[in-house]
């Protein structure tokens, strides 16, 4: 299955919204993130929401959207690179070592040929706190959709950390609805609580002094069982939770994730 969105020849995108290309998301969605939006995406540590939203900035893309990912976890030759293994489906250890085949290497070049035509732009967020939001936004071309992983990038002040994130939360949702971008924020989940029965994210596993279930338009939890139960039957499943949205019903979806090229797929995708 091709990486990038299941869309109809002369079909036309809905300009009202950012499309997200995950087909049982994007009625949830009532069709996309929409300008204004601020979106909070989190996960317990190696569930995937770094992944998860690279595969939605290239969806998006994909799919004509301007998008800019801004990266304070790795350098963007790096970020290429995980988004160059999901597109080819070649796996990371395989593309960094240079240990592939005539197949995979095919594969490699068909994906680096299509990024080259579509990629979102990507580019590091250096901790210079909501400035740098503000810069990528005034680039060219001016993003539409605006991913920054993480929140946790945002700080410029480790003191008072819960305080700095709160901060960060409520001035990304005002850059959004005043330069009319949706921001979609990556972040850990700085409550969660791992001796609790149900390991599904929740609202108030964000922290930030609430600040993320106040000011958030959506918020969306990604849940993988795998990471606590070592069983072959859960495998790559994982779980997208609507945990908020300010418009509409919450609910979730089911994704697959194939985790040696860190990526991402609808279950209802083929």
């Amino acid at each position: 299955m091709d990486l990038m969105p299941p869309f109809e020849p002369g079909a036309t995108p809905d300009d009202s919204v950012v499309p997200v290309g995950f087909p049982s998301l994007t009625p949830l969605l009532h069709g996309g993130f929409r300008p204004g939006d601020l979106v909070v995406l989190g996960g317990d540590a190696q569930a995937g929401t770094t992944s998860l939203a690279l595969a939605i900035a290239l969806r998006a893309s994909a799919m004509g959207a301007s998008v800019a990912v801004l990266s304070g976890e790795a350098a963007p030759a790096r970020v290429f690179e995980r988004a160059l293994a999901a597109v080819s489906r070649v796996p990371l250890d395989a593309l960094r070592r240079g240990e592939m085949g005539d197949l995979m290497r095919a594969a490699v070049a068909d994906a680096a040929a299509h990024l080259r035509e579509r990629a979102p732009v990507i580019r590091r967020l250096d901790g210079e706190g909501i400035a740098a939001l503000e810069q990528a936004v005034d680039a060219a071309p001016t993003p539409r959709l605006l991913v920054v992983d993480g929140l946790e990038s945002l700080v410029t002040d480790p003191r008072d950390l819960d305080d700095q994130l709160a901060f960060a939360v409520l001035a990304a949702k005002r850059l959004a609805v005043r330069r009319d971008v949706a921001v979609l924020l990556v972040t850990h989940l700085s409550a969660f609580d791992r001796r609790r029965a149900d390991l599904r994210p929740r609202l108030d596993d964000f922290g930030a002094r609430g600040a993320v279930a106040t000011h958030a338009d959506l918020v969306l939890g990604l849940f993988r069982e795998e990471l606590y139960q070592k069983d072959m039957a859960l495998a790559g499943a994982a779980e997208l939770h609507l945990l908020k949205h300010r418009t509409g019903d919450t609910g979730y979806v089911d994704l697959y994730f194939e985790a040696p090229c860190l990526r991402f797929e609808d279950v209802v995708e083929e």
